[in-house]
């Protein structure tokens, strides 16, 4: 099935190994995200060294396998319904991720619990996943 990952998804992966990793590695499906992840991920770099016991190395080789299990999809392909989202998003940081998985009619991955309160789209945690 397919998925618009939040980027909580990607750093759940990234500082520990467990259910999160094993599901973006099976790839239970396409997922898609945002191009703007990047400077999420770029932006909390030095926050998820600190979780884990990774080098920044290691961190780079990481995030780049991640990256190739992603569909990362341009701002143009999906600016036309940033408004429809912005009205349904509980959370301004997540209005993108609700504007892609609108766009693509396909439902968000995320473990942000008050992303759930609203009902014009499905969102799926880690733990229904599993």
């Amino acid at each position: 099935m397919p998925f618009v990952v939040d980027a909580n998804i990607l750093f759940s992966a990234l500082i520990k190994d467990g259910a999160t990793a094993e599901i973006l590695v099976n790839n239970l499906g396409f997922l898609y995200a945002p191009e703007f992840i990047f400077e999420e991920f770029y932006k909390h770099k030095e926050e998820i060294l600190k979780k884990t016991k990774r080098t920044p190395a290691e961190f780079d080789s990481l995030f780049g396998s991640m990256m190739e299990l992603i569909i990362v999809v341009p701002l143009d392909e999906y600016k036309h319904m940033l408004k429809k989202a912005e009205e349904i998003s509980p959370d301004p940081n997540d209005v993108p991720y609700f504007a892609l998985a609108l766009k693509l009619e396909i439902p968000l991955w995320s473990n942000d619990k008050k992303l759930k309160k609203q009902n014009q789209l499905r969102v799926y945690n880690t733990e229904e996943l599993v």
